[in-house]
């Protein structure tokens, strides 16, 4: 495989173009987990992987707890299929719980306080009882546990990482919390080595090709582990050195058709990889990338990023406005990317 293949490979691997998937569940499971920090858009980087879906089909799965939305992987928000999101949270979660152990220390959140929050949580949203933040953060500074200055967020996090609370469904465009135990039926844990190979088997067959430091930096594994992780399961993969980088990939079939996508900010397509050079050329990054770790919505033609958009409401009509980086590219191809935009928000 040439170096210019990987992006174009990766279009497909991932299912932005060719995808047989149905629902959002399906998305999300082929994906492993999928960033959500940026709601809105993370629904639009679902979508655009099922043919001819809306934004209110992705939100039905999401109301019915088909996917879930909760902190699993980095430490960030992402989506995970209800099957799966014990045994990775269980896989996952001790690595994030160091990574936020130190700044628990500096605002005192000791063992016994983010407990003492994790059991008003759980009786406050026992029954369905479904409660945004600010509802939960007023019950707890009623137990006497104070709130502020970060604290909030990270006995959410506590909660959420011991597999506790995830997010529910909305309610008035307000996002709410709910009992993991409430609205995701039982799944059968895994042993940990289990846990890794079936990790690196979603990841390498949705992101593939990638390395085995892409798969560390997704997954939030360290090093060691993602190494493990990818012996277990090398032989479903071919592995081929490119620029000295060995990368793991589920087959050599590629693409030969032009294609133009609209992807959202954090999309899957560009988050997901250590090394994002297949798609974004260097000297492009800090205009995709900002210098703090956002990432905007993209244009991608054939696999690499060619310019940035962003979605503008005028007189009661949505629009998208395109910037290039270096010449406007006017095709059919992008009327049709923009048209299947515009056809998920308004369905």
């Amino acid at each position: 495989m040439q170096p210019i293949h990987i992006a174009t490979h990766r279009l497909l691997s991932q299912k932005i173009i060719n995808s047989d998937l149905l629902t959002p569940a399906e998305v999300v499971s082929h994906l492993g987990a999928v960033q959500a920090q940026d709601y809105t858009m993370s629904k639009w980087g679902i979508g655009l992987r099922i043919p001819q879906t809306t934004n209110s089909q992705v939100e039905q799965a999401i109301t019915e707890g088909q996917i879930v939305r909760t902190h699993i992987m980095r430490p960030t928000w992402h989506w995970v299929a209800a099957q799966d999101l014990r045994w990775i949270m269980a896989l996952t979660a001790p690595h994030v719980q160091q990574l936020v152990a130190s700044m628990n220390r500096k605002l005192e959140l000791d063992d016994l306080i983010l407990r003492k929050a994790s059991e008003v949580m759980t009786t406050a949203l026992a029954g369905h009882n479904y409660l945004t933040r600010s509802e939960l953060m007023t019950q707890i500074e009623q137990a006497g546990i104070i709130t502020s200055d970060l604290r909030a967020a990270h006995l959410m996090a506590y909660a959420e990482l011991n597999c506790l609370v995830c997010n529910g469904p909305m309610r008035d465009k307000q996002i709410t919390y709910a009992l993991v135990d409430e609205r995701i039926p039982a799944t059968q844990s895994l042993y940990r080595e289990e846990a890794l190979g079936k990790l690196a088997l979603k990841y390498f067959t949705s992101h593939g090709p990638a390395t085995v430091q892409d798969f560390a930096w997704w997954s939030g594994l360290k090093i060691t582990d993602a190494r493990k992780a990818v012996a277990l399961v090398e032989s479903s993969f071919i592995n081929e050195k490119i620029n000295d980088q060995l990368y793991y990939f589920l087959n050599s079939s590629s693409i030969s058709t032009h294609s133009v996508h609209l992807l959202p900010a954090f999309d899957e397509f560009m988050v997901s990889y250590k090394d994002r050079t297949a798609s974004l050329s260097p000297n492009k990054h800090q205009e995709a990338i900002t210098g703090n770790g956002i990432f905007k919505p993209i244009i991608v033609v054939d696999g690499k990023v060619t310019g940035i958009w962003k979605k503008v409401i005028s007189k009661k009509q949505t629009k998208v406005q395109t910037s290039f980086f270096d010449t406007d590219f006017e095709s059919d191809l992008l009327e049709k990317a923009l048209k299947q935009y515009i056809h998920f928000l308004e369905k």
